[in-house]
């Protein structure tokens, strides 16, 4: 993969004032009196990364005429929900390096990130509370619960060859694609619009969050940690079968797959990622999963191109490129 040509600041143009509106909100709600909660607040706050998500809610409202004075505070509370995600997903995959600084559950411990993924959490919710519409709150109340059942859905997955396409779409569109989907629909309706509006553009979040998902999975196999900017090779120490593996998987011979569940699951092995690359030719199944990627960044950008000509709607064309053509 190269250097996404894109530059995402650049992309993020047309609402980069509500942007900055989103980040302050953010800096107020998770600022504490506690000085453990300040002292684990700052050190996440360098997990800002893209904040795509949010960018997407402001992104979405502007490209549909939909912009109130309300959508940096949801796009704040999207944030903050993915932020809270990463927290516990790195407990999930044992982690160590996220954004090119120790995890929490790497610097404190697992109880710790655990309990400050549920604060992150609280306070999202609450300041959902605090809007003129309870949308933001049903959309991402059922977004979170998706979440959860991605992830748990995955667990119980977790080893298993022979998962069908179909089914790993649906785990990883849970898991990473719902909240897109959310940004999006909630960017075009808040705080009720157009339904057939928002469906359209949920349509495009989940395509989008599903394509970056999958680019994420190739990265996990093909990526070094300094690249990405977080740890690499965590989906084959825990068990996860992705998009490029099952490919490969269904293709080999039984000496390859023999070969695969034991860099997988055999005793003793060290760098499971590494012994996986000496075991099996991964190049088909990554260059299988970025077809599927750019097929679903394809319909996300006819969905794009059907709205009215506007910076944000090129800002939104734009970002189907930068999520397909990003190494970090």
């Amino acid at each position: 993969m190269t250097s996404p040509k894109v530059k995402l600041e650049e992309v993020l143009g047309p609402v980069q004032s509500d942007l900055e509106r989103m980040r302050a909100i953010m800096i107020e709600q998770l600022t504490d009196a506690s000085a453990s909660v300040r002292d684990m607040t700052d050190h996440i706050s360098r997990f800002r990364g893209k904040q795509l998500r949010g960018a997407l809610v402001l992104l979405a409202g502007e490209a549909t005429g939909n912009t109130t004075d309300e959508h940096p505070q949801v796009a704040a509370i999207v944030e903050m929900i993915h932020l809270a995600t990463l927290v516990h997903d790195d407990v999930l995959d044992g982690a160590t390096v996220r954004r090119r600084v120790a995890c929490v559950n790497e610097r404190w411990d697992n109880q710790v990130a655990v309990l400050l993924g549920d604060f992150l959490y609280a306070r999202a919710f609450a300041l959902s509370t605090e809007l003129s519409s309870r949308l933001a709150s049903r959309v991402l109340s059922d977004t979170t619960r998706r979440l959860c059942v991605g992830e748990i859905d995955q667990s119980q997955r977790r080893y298993d060859f022979e998962m069908p396409q179909e089914t790993y779409e649906a785990i990883a569109g849970a898991k990473t694609a719902t909240l897109y989907a959310a940004a999006c629909e909630l960017g075009a309706r808040y705080p009720g619009g157009n339904e057939e509006t928002g469906r359209e553009l949920r349509a495009l979040g989940w395509e989008l969050g599903l394509s970056f998902q999958i680019i994420d999975d190739c990265l996990d196999v093909t990526g070094t940690e300094e690249a990405v900017g977080k740890s690499v090779g965590n989906d084959v120490e825990d068990g996860k079968v992705t998009l490029p593996i099952l490919h490969v998987y269904g293709r080999a011979d039984e000496a390859t797959r023999a070969a695969i569940r034991d860099a997988y699951t055999a005793p003793g092995v060290e760098g499971r990622a590494a012994r996986l690359r000496e075991v099996a030719d991964l190049a088909p199944g990554v260059e299988y999963a970025l077809g599927r990627a750019h097929e679903l960044i394809e319909s996300a950008r006819r969905r794009v191109g059907a709205l009215a000509p506007s910076p944000a709607r090129s800002a939104l064309d734009a970002l189907t490129s930068f999520v397909l053509e990003r190494n970090w």
